[in-house]
């Protein structure tokens, strides 16, 4: 099981496999929330309704999702909306967006955490390994979420940049929602994650190298 072994990979192993854990719960959950609180905004109470709206990350995530996290290390989520109750002719695409934005909202906000934590860390005395565990979970949170939204950007369905094209195409829409199309994009969504997972993490990981680059130049060292 993949915890296992990457409990035992190293001296830092424990501290990604709770930042994995921790990261993966939270971002999903914020994720899926984010779609809620637009659709709400654009008159859609269908996640009130459903009992969607809560911190709860089992409503959003389900039982199986959570053993596939605990398994393999991946999971995913939902938000149950109703465009048909959506105001605007955009509404429903700025509900789709909403999860990949929260994603990158929480990217920044992990990769502000990661730029300040060594400074104010060294300032206060704080050793390894709570040093470098952290460092870890900052990192880990930055790399999921970019990884998280360039992943639902793509435009295969059920993801949201795939949702996104049906809902300006109609032609797409057609081909999508016939009995099917349903079967030829579930293949092309599997097809997708196993051709570009591996690419959308070495994205990932790149940026985050960058970005630490970037912290160095511009923040003294500590």
């Amino acid at each position: 099981m993949w915890i296992q072994s990457l409990w035992n990979s190293g001296q830092f192993g424990p501290a990604l496999v709770i930042s994995w854990i921790a990261w993966v719960i939270v971002s999903i959950t914020m994720h899926e929330l984010a779609h809620g609180w637009v659709a709400i905004r654009r008159g859609d109470t269908t996640p009130i309704d459903t009992g969607h709206m809560t911190w709860n990350p089992l409503v959003h995530m389900g039982p199986w999702s959570l053993i596939m996290l605990l398994l393999v290390g991946i999971a995913w989520g939902a938000m149950p909306v109703d465009p048909t109750r959506i105001r605007g002719r955009h509404g429903e695409a700025l509900v789709l967006i909403a999860g990949p934005a929260m994603n990158l909202l929480l990217a920044i906000l992990a990769f502000i955490g990661l730029a300040l934590w060594e400074p104010i860390a060294a300032r206060a005395g704080v050793q390894d390994p709570l040093l470098s565990n952290f460092v870890w979970f900052f990192k880990t949170g930055v790399m999921l979420n970019i990884v998280l939204m360039l992943f639902n950007l793509l435009p295969v369905p059920p993801l949201d940049g795939g949702r996104i094209l049906a809902h300006y195409s109609r032609g797409f829409a057609s081909f999508v929602y016939s009995p099917n199309g349903q079967w030829i994009t579930f293949g092309a969504f599997l097809l997708v994650f196993l051709l570009v997972g591996r690419q959308i993490f070495a994205v990932g990981f790149a940026l985050v190298e960058i970005g630490e680059a970037i912290v160095r130049l511009i923040l003294p060292a500590p």
